[in-house]
């Protein structure tokens, strides 16, 4: 079977799905996009503590970290 191209190739690019469509890849139950994201703080990491991140820091890189993996995982991006 012959693979079929979203794109037309004009010079804009292409957009999948409008703001609030709901979007699936590879068999995933359409989800809609993800909100609240918030990266953690761009402090500089430093020598004081272990790995050089506060214990705040660490959480919030972890939680942020698991909240993308999440996402990606619903929208079928990533394996389970």
């Amino acid at each position: 079977m012959a693979i079929k191209q979203l794109s037309d190739g004009g010079p804009d690019g292409v957009a999948l799905g409008q703001e609030d469509d709901k979007i699936g890849f590879l068999g995933a139950t359409p989800s809609a996009k993800a909100t609240g994201f918030t990266a953690p703080a761009a402090t500089a990491a430093t020598s004081t503590t272990p790995f050089g991140f506060s214990e705040t820091q660490a959480n919030a890189i972890v939680a942020w970290i698991r909240a993308a993996d999440a996402e990606l995982k619903a929208k079928g991006l990533i394996g389970s």
